[in-house]
């Protein structure tokens, strides 16, 4: 029938044949459906005006039944009831034989093939051959960099899952894979026949591995050894072993670990049939510690331990060789119980020790490297295997350099003398100031013994005062040399840091590197001043200035000490005299030592000479003339006095 407000409406017949003949048949076989467009295109004749089919006619299938859109809006189409009906009839047909297409699509799980109509940001947007088009989810069809697989217009081979409540199926392009490979899986997994794959991610555990469908990599199943970053592998081809499928949950695991063992294995027998003590292998390094590194020659692993590596210092194994350098070793010891080998590298080559004496006579100049920087000096490389010790006293004849570091760097070339050489014992050394002038050498020429020189105070101790006179150049005045006069505890007492002052030389020791400078000495010795205007027997005036046990210490002048004994503290009568400090006595001289600078003093000796001055004051009184009765007595007193007559004089005196 045709509508004649319409010429472009269709009779319905060919429509109903075509329900006719898809419905009963539609369970039978699916795949034909993926490829016919006719259904879908009737359904869109019917239902021009629904919202769900907008997609199907934007996309450019012409609507064969709808309702005329004429600009006389008064006009309405003449439609037959009976047309009516059996065009309602054949739509209820279409879509009940579409959700049993879909419904048996979804339980056996069988592959459609699809378009893809565009990309969301969640969804790739497939025409599958059904009312509503499919949906896959964006993350299956991601590549490595994030990027989709797919563009509009490529095909895609699908298996539908179910039909979402807002619309469209939920379809997925992995099971689809997996469907395709499943069968050389698991001829795979049953011949233990190896697999390449890509690596596409980290996961919890492990990482995720495309080999046709994606694949669960153990963390535990990567290497041999455990791998503490596993992100290194992402975006490596690799090759892998099916160890686990379960077809129902579509879970593949695999392993890169066996594959590896198993060659491991392989050439470690083949390796333990040849090694032997003595032999020079090729291996790989597999792994640097602090203690040496670990080579592999060939599925059995050595140790080279640091100390076999050079015959020179190492301070890490990193400075000679890196992670996958291969390397010649030697096998110095082998354990076939315990399968532990030890190699060397350094005994490839002779010992460069052994003829260093006639490389290396003493008084040689040389030029090497500078390898490390200590507090005392610095290690000289001269040649491979070969290190001299620069130490920080041969480095300048200043002793002002605080470390060496302010001199020498790691990297630099240095010209350096050889002072020793110990092969025994591997060490050289070596001196870099004995290439420059030495400014002691001169030193007696140029400030001889009693020159004034002026310098600057660089450094007090408890001992004395360093003055720098020139550039490198100390001379120490010591403590005992600052005063005639006073006694000084510490030079701060005199000195002041950074200050000029005159100094007299007193004595230079060039071997010694030493300057003895005196401050004193510029001015008049005060002992030399005493001894010349005193003699024993002198009776000095002098303050008591501090006491001991044996005596007590006496200023007699300025600057000048003398010890009065205890046993001559004593007065004329024996008596012990007190020695308060700062109390003054009278003393006299009996010892004294120009060369030790000592004075030695005594009271009892004032008493006594001064008892002898009383007799003779006694005598010269009895000798003198009286009356003419007492000329006997005076005559007999003059010739024998005695000491009762002395003391009766005395106290008559003092009466």
């Amino acid at each position: 029938m045709v509508d004649n407000h319409n010429s472009d409406y269709n009779e319905s017949k060919p429509l109903n044949t075509e329900l006719e003949t898809l419905a009963p048949e539609a369970t039978a076989d699916h795949t034909d459906l993926s490829s016919k467009s006719t259904p879908t295109q009737q359904h869109e004749t019917i239902a021009a005006e629904s919202p769900t089919n907008a997609t199907a006619a934007d996309q450019g299938q012409v609507a064969t039944l709808t309702a005329t859109a004429d600009t006389d809006h008064d006009a309405e189409p003449d439609y037959d009831a009976a047309d009516f009906a059996a065009a309602l009839a054949n739509f209820d047909r279409e879509q009940a034989a579409e959700s049993a297409a879909a419904q048996n699509l979804t339980a056996e799980e069988v592959i459609v093939t699809g378009t893809v109509v565009k990309i969301t940001d969640k969804h790739v947007v497939v025409d599958i051959g059904l009312k509503s088009e499919g949906l896959i989810p964006l993350e299956q069809v991601l590549d490595i960099n994030g990027v989709s697989k797919f563009n509009p217009g490529d095909s895609v081979e699908v298996v539908v899952e179910r039909e979402e409540a807002e619309g469209g199926y939920l379809v997925s392009y992995d099971k689809a894979l997996r469907h395709k490979v499943w069968d050389k899986l698991e001829e795979a997994a049953n011949t233990k026949v190896p697999v390449k794959g890509m690596v596409l991610s980290r996961v919890k555990g492990g990482l995720t591995v495309d080999i046709g469908i994606k694949a669960f990599l153990p963390g535990s199943q990567v290497e041999v050894r455990p791998v503490r970053n596993l992100d290194g592998y992402i975006g490596t081809e690799i090759e892998v072993r099916v160890i686990k499928l379960n077809k129902k949950r579509g879970n593949v695991v695999i392993s890169r670990k066996e594959l590896l063992e198993e060659d491991q294995n392989a050439k470690k027998s083949v390796t333990l049939a040849t090694l032997e003590e003595g032999s020079i292998l090729t291996g790989t390094v597999k792994n640097l510690t602090d203690y040496g590194a670990f080579v592999d020659m060939g599925g059995l692993d050595g140790l080279l331990h640091i100390t076999d590596m050079s015959w020179g210092r190492l301070t890490h194994p990193r400075d000679l060789v890196n992670v996958g350098d291969e390397i010649q070793v030697k096998v110095l010891k082998f354990d076939k119980d315990k399968q532990r080998v030890s190699l060397g590298f350094k005994q490839l080559t002779p010992d460069p020790w052994l003829d260093a004496t006639e490389r290396y006579p003493i008084g040689a100049q040389v030029r090497g490297r500078i390898l490390s920087v200590t507090d005392y000096g610095a290690f000289v490389e001269l040649e491979q295997g070969i290190e001299g010790l620069v130490h920080v006293s041969e480095m300048t004849w200043s002793k002002r350099m605080k470390h060496p570091s302010k001199m020498v760097k790691p990297g630099d070339e240095v010209d350096t003398i050889i002072l020793s050489v110990n092969p025994s014992d591997r060490r050289i050394s070596l001196g870099m100031k004995q290439l420059q002038d030495n400014p002691w050498e001169q030193l007696e020429d140029k400030y001889p013994t009693g020159a004034i020189i002026e310098g600057r105070v660089r450094n007090l101790t408890d001992f004395g005062a360093f003055i720098e006179i020139e550039d490198g150049i100390d001379g120490l005045v010591h403590v005992s040399n600052l005063s005639w006069t006073k006694r000084i505890k510490h030079p701060s007492e005199v000195l002041k840091k950074g200050e000029k002052v005159r100094a007299i030389v007193l004595g230079v020791e060039p071997e010694n590197r030493r300057l003895s400078l005196g401050v004193k000495q510029l001015q008049p010795d005060v002992w030399d001043t005493f001894f010349a205007q005193h003699r024993i027997g002198d009776v000095i005036k002098g303050k008591i200035l501090r006491t001991a046990q044996f005596g007590a210490f006496v200023e007699i002048a300025e600057g000048v000490e003398g010890l009065c004994h205890v046993s001559e503290a004593v007065d004329a009568n024996g008596q012990p005299v007190s020695m308060d400090v700062d109390s003054e006595h009278e003393f006299k001289i009996v010892k004294m030592n120009e060369e030790e600078k000592k004075v030695g003093l005594s009271i009892r000796a004032v008493g006594e000479e001064a008892s002898r001055a009383e007799v003779e004051s006694y005598k010269e009184r009895e000798k003198t003339p009286k009356s003419s009765s007492g000329s006997t007595s005076s005559s007999s007193s003059s010739s024998s006095t005695t000491l009762g007559d002395l003391i009766n004089w005395k106290r008559s005196e003092r009466e």
